[in-house]
């Protein structure tokens, strides 16, 4: 559990600003999603994409932040919980980088 509120803040400024970088990832790198993938709704597959790649990137963040090792220290779902806790930002961002590309 993340019992540092500083460190908390941290990660949470750290997945707002990861998700500030999503638009352009998506105009650079995911062109016809559905004729690649073979998916019928794009929203869901980048939506889930990328709660994976921010649950990825910030657990690398709190580790180098907190210089400890996973074991113990590091929490996964409160890591989900800050993600999650920006759901509709990041549909919202999602979507409108979709429209936009």
């Amino acid at each position: 559990m993340i019992s540092d509120s500083s460190i908390h803040k941290s990660l949470d400024n750290y997945v707002k600003q990861r998700m500030q970088e999503i638009p352009t990832e998506i105009k650079q790198t995911f062109l016809k999603i559905d004729q690649i993938w073979k998916c019928q709704n794009e929203i869901d597959f980048l939506y889930g994409y990328y709660v994976g790649k921010l649950e990825e990137g910030s657990l690398h963040f709190l580790l180098k932040a907190s210089r400890a090792s996973a074991g113990g220290y590091v929490d996964t779902f409160e890591i989900r919980g800050i993600i999650e806790s920006h759901r509709k930002e990041l549909r919202d961002i999602i979507e409108n980088a979709i429209k936009n590309s």
